[in-house]
């Protein structure tokens, strides 16, 4: 797989853990949602090394919440391209808990989705196709005109085409 962070092809430095393994202490890991859930605090206890979890589509990104402040990644899950819900899971992480770090999208990631998914809030992705993760990066680049304010924060064209002083005398 290849891995694009903030609109770049990257190094992974995070390892998942799979079921019940120990998670190293000094490694960047990536848990299990029920991992998480079951363990509470104590699985980030004793680490030297940020923690993620990999949370499925089809659970409610709120039983996340206060688990967030000791989480420095959420791997959200497509399971099937057509399957939408990770879009919302990412959106309510960024505007309604406030989550500044990595959030990335995994399994059915595709290139046509890609800028929807930064809109939404994804700032990583690991993509199957290596064409597609040049296309990933120089998608970012190509689209710079948004005509919506969403998850990512950039703003939109319609507050770049009047400055301050003229939107003050075109409401008289």
């Amino acid at each position: 797989m290849r891995y694009i962070k903030d609109g770049a092809i990257a190094a992974d430095p995070w390892v998942r853990v799979e079921g019940d393994s120990p998670v190293p202490a000094d490694l960047p890991a990536i848990i299990s949602a029920g991992r998480l859930l079951a363990e509470g605090a104590s699985v980030a206890v004793g680490r030297s090394a940020p923690l993620g979890v990999a949370w499925p589509n089809d659970k409610p990104v709120a039983e996340a919440a206060p688990h967030l402040p000791k989480l420095c990644l959420v791997a959200l899950e497509f399971p099937a391209f057509r399957d939408g819900r990770a879009y919302t899971q990412a959106r309510h992480l960024r505007e309604r808990y406030g989550f500044a770090h990595e959030i990335r999208a995994t399994g059915d990631v595709l290139r046509d989705q890609f800028l929807f998914m930064v809109r939404a809030g994804f700032n990583a992705f690991e993509v199957r196709k290596d064409a597609d993760a040049d296309a990933f990066a120089e998608a970012l680049r190509q689209f710079t005109g948004l005509y919506q304010p969403a998850a990512d924060r950039r703003n939109p064209v319609f507050r770049f085409r009047f400055s301050p002083a003229e939107v003050f005398h075109s409401r008289r």
